[in-house]
């Protein structure tokens, strides 16, 4: 077999912003045909490491080279037409203009007269989302598009510069399982055409299945490139974390030993996607909800919270029949819910890390008229030191927080009113694995307070990891409930699929 061509390097890269060394003489080397996985921690370095491989950032030393040339980027624009196309996980989209016009923002056809030519425009992109099977109008506005199916656009757009070097950070955060597959299908096209792929993601399992070799970044340093296939998960983990991370089921210990329930729901119904759920949760429970996307899992935490209206059904807390119509409702009886959306529905990412802890309970933070800063200042840094929230103080701009830092400040906001029920939908997707156990920590904890947990999550390792008892959802219904020592992957796939585990 012979050797595959290094495509581009990177040498020896540093990288400081004001008091923070962002890089550290790191190196990475790009093959064609090689999936290039690069992963680590948030603030390991990762995003400044493609900032600066796409053009956007300037490094203060080291070399880049593209096919053994010295290469000095200027900007993006400059990158991608030496061949190197970056789909950042924030997508930058213009949600008013058309999926074509976005997919050749800077790059439009020109007719001999020099205005745009739309016609080719328009035929053009059908081409390229034909090449990945999306079934998109190119003439759609892109802000009408499911989020999926704008990181499809964005998928589109990366593969039509026919760059030699694609970077995909985070691409399947927001995409479904088809679609999903369909990313990894491109991917293995990608690669046969000799391109190189770097591929960022925090979930392992995406590393393995389609990944080559792996370079690990830890607090802006290399810790190691290795084959795939020299390494296990453990393996993996240890390089990101620095230390072994137990995920294997823990016995929970603070059950209520007779499973009186605290929380129950019976017969809950809204429109197609919640239908006839049943289930009960008691004191020290931490119960999880495993589906598919689309199962009806988001659905049936809105329903109960209240931020969606039910058709029937009842919500008993404490054996007595509550009436929740909205979240406002809800937390009065001691109900919460934390969404999976941190960004859209759970920060006030403008506002300070203060701010955003204290807003639900400012009414026991207020003077004898006026809000008490002092008490709001103490409430939030012993919120941050609890759970360890890594930021310069409590003024900290939430936005500027890493997402498993964003994620601790959407559960101190409500950790701190002492609620008894919380809903947690999909709390560690998008953060690393180092934030990821620390957050199902905190949860545990929540657990020994004697809180009653609801856990909705994706990540069949992690549900299996935390949850005393599984429902599974599909099509809106909850089709079995497992005790843990009952659950296995393949019982929760064959009854997440609508079929009958055996």
């Amino acid at each position: 077999m012979t050797e595959q061509r290094v495509i581009l390097e990177a040498r020896g890269i540093n990288k400081s912003f004001p008091g923070v060394k962002a890089l550290d003489n790191v190196d990475l080397f790009i093959k064609a045909g090689e999936v290039h996985c690069l992963a680590g921690e948030n603030g390991a370095g990762k995003s400044t490491l493609i900032e600066i491989l796409g053009g956007t950032y300037q490094m203060d030393s080291g070399e880049l080279l593209l096919n053994n040339q010295i290469i000095n980027l200027q900007n993006p624009k400059h990158a991608q037409e030496l061949g190197i196309a970056v789909l950042h996980q924030e997508l930058p989209i213009l949600r008013d203009l058309t999926v074509a016009e976005n997919l050749f923002l800077g790059r439009q056809p020109r007719s001999r007269f020099g205005l745009v030519d739309y016609r080719k425009m328009y035929k053009d992109a059908k081409k390229w989302l034909d090449i990945i099977s999306a079934d998109i109008n190119p003439r759609t506005i892109l802000g009408r598009l499911s989020v999926s199916k704008q990181q499809l656009v964005s998928i589109a757009k990366s593969i039509s510069l026919e760059a030699q070097i694609i970077i995909l950070d985070e691409p399947s955060a927001v995409l479904t399982d088809v679609e999903l597959k369909r990313l990894f299908a491109i991917i293995a096209s990608l690669k046969a055409e000799g391109k190189g792929i770097i591929y960022i993601s925090h979930r392992l399992e995406e590393i393995f299945e389609i990944g080559d070799q792996v370079t690990v970044l830890r607090n802006g340093k290399l810790v190691g490139s290795e084959p795939i296939q020299n390494l296990n998960r453990a393996d993996l983990v240890k390089m990101l974390v620095g230390h072994e991370v137990l995920e294997s089921y823990i016995a929970n210990q603070s059950i209520d030993k007779n499973r009186t329930p605290v929380f129950e729901v019976n017969g809950l119904n809204h429109g197609h996607l919640v239908r006839n759920i049943n289930l009960k949760v008691s004191s020290g429970e931490i119960f999880g909800i495993y589906g598919l996307v689309g199962s009806g899992r988001t659905e049936l935490a809105r329903a109960i919270i209240g931020a969606d209206r039910i058709n029937s059904g009842q919500i008993i807390l404490d054996k007595k029949k509550v009436c929740i119509k909205s979240p406002a409702d809800a937390i009065g009886y001691g109900i919460c819910l934390v969404p999976e959306d941190r960004k859209g529905q759970g920060l006030l990412l403008e506002k300070s890390i203060s701010e955003n802890i204290s807003l639900p309970s400012l009414k026991s933070l207020k003077g004898k008229l006026l809000l008490n800063y002092g008490k709001i200042s103490k409430y939030s840094d012993e919120y941050m030191k609890k759970l360890r929230i890594i930021a310069s103080d409590s003024g900290q701009t939430v936005k500027y927080l890493s997402g498993g830092n964003q994620q601790k400040v959407v559960l101190a906001k409500w950790i701190g009113m002492n609620l008894r029920v919380f809903i947690f939908d999909e709390p560690t997707r998008g953060i690393d694995v180092g934030a990821k156990e620390e957050i199902r920590n905190l949860i545990r904890d929540l657990a020994r307070d004697k809180k009653s947990i609801i856990f909705i999550s994706s990540e069949i390792p992690e549900i299996l990891s935390i949850a005393d008892r599984i429902g599974i959802m599909h099509e809106g219904r909850m089709i079995a409930i497992l005790d843990r020592s009952d659950a296995t992957k393949e019982k929760l796939v064959a009854y997440s699929m609508g079929g009958i585990a055996v």
